[in-house]
C-alpha cells in the first residue's frame, strides 16, 4: 500500500515540475458608447489600425467582430462588422492581434460572397486555403512591368479606341442607368477562354440587381471563372467600405500565383459615400464636400494594388475597372476628379448618346486610355489606328453640318465615313465580339469596302459579314485569332472574303 502511495506521489511530483503555465496575454477594453454601426471603446491602448476586435455581449454566447479605424488619446473608434443592434455599453472587448483578413483561393471562384468571404449563395461554407489581409501595401515600381498585353472587352468601340490592358486601371464613368455595368459585365463575359479570373464587387447595389446579373453571367458560363463579393443596400456601412478591399485581397491570391484578374468596383461613388458615414460619425472633420481629407487615400490605395508584375516576381496582373457615377455629367465634382487622377484613363459615357440610341453611349472626345495601342494586338492597331480622331472628328463635323447645307465633298465622305462608323459602335448588351471578327469589320470600313453599304444597313451588314465569315473564311479567322498581325496575303484574303460576301447581299448601292 505504501509503495503504491509513493509511487503516486513521486508521479505527481514530476508532473509538477515538468509543469509550464501556458498563460495567454490578451488585451480587454470595455465599450463606452455605441450607435450607428460605430463602437468607442476604453482600455485597449496598445491595439493596430484596422486590426479585427472580437465583442462578447454579457449573456451571450455570440460574438460580434469590429475593426479599428480611429486611434485617438483615450480610446479607439471602431466600426462593427455586421449588425450591431446586439451590442451595448459596457460589453467586453478583446483585442485578436490580427489584421483584418479574408479568406482566398480557388474555393471563391464560382460564389457568390459577402466582404468577409461568407457565403450568400446558399451553397457550401467556403473552403479557404488561406487568409489574406485586406488592406496590404501595392507592389513598388521595381516589381512592374509596363502594360502591353491587352484585356479583350469584345466592345467595338472600347477595344479599337479606348483599348485596356492588363495591369490597367481604366475608370467607366457617366451618369446613372446609361450602361456602366453593362460594360465591366460584357467584359466578364468575354473572358472565356482567356485565362483570366475575374471578381465583381458590388457596393451599396441592390441585392435584385446584383441577383440578376450573377443569373446573366451563369448563362453565358462565366460564373467559372467569376467571384461575386457583394454589400448590398441593406447592408451596414461598414460592410460597403471593406467590401473593395475584400475583393482585391481575394485577386491578390491568384496575383501572387502568377495568374491574371480582372476586378471590377461598382462603385466607388457609393463606396466614398459610405466612407464618409463611417468618418463623420467618428467625428473626422470634413472638408470639401463634406468627406474627410484622406477620401483621395481611399482609392488611392485600392487602385495602386492594380499592376502589372515582371517575370521575375510571378509576371501576374490586376486590371482594375473602378466605375463612378456623375450627377448631371459632372466629371469636376469631387469625388469623379479624384478617381480620374488615379487611374489610367477613362470611358466615359455620355446621356446624349445612350437617348440617341448609340450604345454603349461611349464618347471618344472625352475618353482615353493612357496606356494606348501597347494594349492592343498588332491586327487592331493597323485597322484602328485612325478611328479615335475620326470619330471624334465626325461629332464635330455632325455639329457643323446641321447649319450649312453645302459642303465640300471631302467633308461629305468624311460624314459618310463617321455615319458608318457610329453604326459599327453600336453593340447589345451581353453580346461580346470576338477580337478577330472586330478586325475584319473594321478593315472593311477602314479600306472604304462599306462605303456603298447604306447606313441604316450596316448592323445588318455587319452580323452577315461574322455569319459568313464563320462559314467559309473560318481560316482566315483563325489566322488572326492565333498571329495577331496582318500580313500583305492575309489581308488580300480578307478583302477577296468581304468583296465574295458583298456580292451575295442585294442592298448594295450600285
Amino acid at each position: 500500500m505504501s509503495t503504491t502511495k509513493d509511487f503516486i506521489v513521486k508521479q505527481l511530483k514530476e508532473q509538477i515540475a515538468d509543469f509550464k503555465a501556458k498563460a495567454k496575454e490578451q488585451t480587454v477594453g470595455r465599450i463606452v458608447e455605441v450607435g450607428d454601426g460605430i463602437a468607442r471603446i476604453e482600455g485597449i491602448a496598445d491595439v493596430m489600425m484596422s486590426e479585427m476586435l472580437e465583442i462578447v455581449s454579457a449573456g451571450s454566447s455570440e460574438k460580434a467582430y469590429g475593426v479599428a479605424l480611429n486611434l485617438e488619446e483615450d480610446r479607439v473608434g471602431a466600426i462593427i462588422l455586421g449588425d450591431s443592434s446586439r451590442i451595448k455599453e459596457g460589453d467586453e472587448v478583446r483585442c485578436l492581434k490580427r489584421i483584418l483578413q479574408v479568406p482566398v483561393g480557388e474555393g471563391i471562384i464560382g460564389r457568390v460572397v459577402n466582404p468577409l468571404g461568407q457565403p450568400l449563395d446558399g451553397k457550401e461554407e467556403i473552403n479557404a486555403e488561406k487568409f489574406y489581409p485586406v488592406e496590404k501595401i501595392a507592389p513598388g515600381v521595381i516589381t512592374r512591368q509596363g502594360v502591353r498585353q491587352p484585356v479583350q472587352t469584345g466592345i467595338k468601340v472600347i477595344d479599337a479606341i479606348i483599348p485596356i490592358g492588363r495591369g490597367q486601371r481604366e475608370l467607366i464613368i457617366g451618369d446613372r442607368q446609361i450602361g456602366k455595368s453593362a460594360i465591366a459585365i460584357d467584359t466578364i463575359i468575354n473572358q472565356r477562354g482567356q485565362n483570366m479570373k475575374c471578381i465583381y464587387v458590388a457596393i451599396g447595389q441592390k441585392e435584385s440587381k446584383v441577383a440578376g446579373l450573377v443569373a446573366k453571367l451563369e448563362q453565358a458560363g462565366a460564373m467559372d471563372y467569376t467571384t461575386v463579393v457583394l454589400a448590398g443596400a441593406s447592408d451596414p456601412a461598414s460592410l460597403l467600405y471593406i467590401a473593395p478591399y475584400a475583393g482585391c485581397a481575394m485577386a491578390e491570391y491568384f496575383l501572387d500565383k502568377g495568374q491574371d484578374v480582372l476586378i471590377v468596383y461598382d462603385d466607388l461613388s457609393k463606396h466614398a459615400v459610405a466612407y464618409r458615414e463611417i468618418s463623420l460619425l467618428l467625428k473626422r472633420p470634413p472638408g470639401r464636400e463634406a468627406y474627410p481629407g484622406d477620401v483621395f487615400y481611399l482609392h488611392s490605395r485600392l487602385l495602386e494594388r492594380a499592376c502589372k508584375l515582371n517575370p521575375e516576381h510571378g509576371g501576374g496582373s490586376i486590371t482594375a475597372l473602378p466605375i463612378i457615377e456623375t450627377q448631371a455629367g459632372d466629371m469636376s465634382a469631387y469625388i469623379p476628379t479624384n478617381v480620374i487622377s488615379i487611374t489610367d484613363g477613362q470611358i466615359y459615357l455620355m446621356p446624349e448618346l445612350f437617348y440617341q440610341g448609340n450604345r454603349p453611349a461611349v464618347d471618344a472626345g472625352l475618353s482615353v486610355s493612357r496606356v494606348g495601342s501597347a494594349a492592343q494586338i498588332k491586327a487592331m492597331k493597323k485597322v484602328a489606328g485612325k478611328m479615335k480622331l475620326e470619330a471624334a472628328q465626325f461629332r464635330e463635323l455632325a455639329a457643323f453640318a446641321q447649319f450649312g447645307s453645302d459642303l465640300d465633298k471631302e467633308t461629305k465622305a468624311k460624314l459618310e465615313r463617321g455615319k458608318r462608323l457610329s453604326e459599327i459602335f453600336k453593340q447589345g448588351q451581353y453580346s461580346p465580339v470576338p477580337v478577330a471578327n472586330q478586325v475584319l469589320v473594321f478593315f472593311a470600313l477602314i479600306n472604304g469596302l462599306m462605303d456603298d453599304v447604306p447606313v441604316e444597313k450596316i448592323s445588318e451588314f455587319e452580323a452577315g459579314l461574322y455569319k459568313y465569315a464563320a462559314n467559309s473564311g473560318a481560316k482566315i479567322i483563325k489566322e488572326i485569332a492565333e498571329k495577331k498581325d496582318l500580313t500583305d496575303k492575309l489581308e488580300a484574303e480578307m478583302k477577296t472574303l468581304i468583296m465574295d460576301y458583298k456580292g451575295t447581299v442585294e442592298y448594295i448601292i450600285k
